[in-house]
């Protein structure tokens, strides 16, 4: 199968901010493959490494050693990137902007005709069920429609691959459906997304396979149900890779 996001032997060191402490390893050897048209999730504890290797992939992040590329070309080109659209975790909007005038100044960053730019924002729009509040402002959206909005804007240069880091973060449970059913519709329509996640419940209902980081390095990697095997769930399955023993109860 095409590899649409690869990493080989990926490794990061950042300086410690500790006297005498040595570089601190981020990413340890990372191998990792992401095919065509699949939903992948990223799972691992906080300081995991999840993050990190979301940076190296979007160049904000240079790799220490290893490779990493995107539809088979090197991160560190930046043709790589133009195929691609991002949401961070925190996204910030000027409040007094409307989600159309938001999705309008980012088609205008990448050079999208008018015409063009209309069509399209109309479309996600609808996507993520924005339309009746295409005109309000995003101080009275809730947490969820911004997330929405955020989607939307991170699709509007039509890419064939989606890096979502925690998109469902803060969420009420309506709010993470229908983010849930977004991500559904653009696996049917062909994109390939992978995204972080520490909801692994959602993770558990959407994603066709996913991959278990801890302490820089990969512990697991494969479909819910082989991760899952010999465990009640992926929780489960997840609490062992990772090596915790909840302590029972007094």
């Amino acid at each position: 199968m095409t590899a649409i996001v690869q990493t080989q032997k990926l490794r990061v060191e950042y300086r410690s901010r500790e006297m005498r402490a040595g570089n601190k390893v981020a990413l340890n050897g990372l191998d990792l493959e992401v095919h065509a048209g699949e939903v992948f999730g990223f799972l691992g504890p906080n300081g995991a490494g999840k993050t990190t290797t979301m940076n190296v992939l979007l160049g904000f992040v240079q790799p220490t050693s290893g490779t990493a590329s995107l539809f088979g070309i090197d991160v560190r080109q930046p043709i790589a990137r133009q195929r691609i659209g991002y949401l961070p975790e925190q996204t910030y909007y000027y409040k007094f902007l409307t989600a159309e005038e938001i999705l309008r100044f980012y088609a205008k960053i990448f050079g999208i005709a008018a015409a063009e730019a209309d069509r399209r924002i109309a479309q996600l729009l609808k996507l993520v069920e924005l339309e009746h509040a295409a005109k309000r402002p995003i101080k009275s959206y809730s947490k969820g429609m911004q997330q929405r909005v955020g989607l939307a804007q991170s699709l509007i240069n039509n890419p064939d691959l989606l890096i979502l880091d925690e998109p469902t973060s803060g969420l009420d449970p309506l709010g993470r459906m229908k983010v849930r059913e977004i991500i559904q519709r653009l696996k049917n329509e062909g994109k390939t997304v992978f995204f972080s996640s520490h909801e692994l419940g959602e993770v558990e209902t959407i994603c066709d396979r996913v991959a278990i980081v801890h302490q820089g390095e990969l512990k697991a990697v494969g479909t819910v149900a082989e991760i899952s095997a010999g465990h009640d769930n992926l929780e489960k399955a997840f609490l062992k890779i990772v090596g915790f023993n909840p302590q029972p109860a007094p």
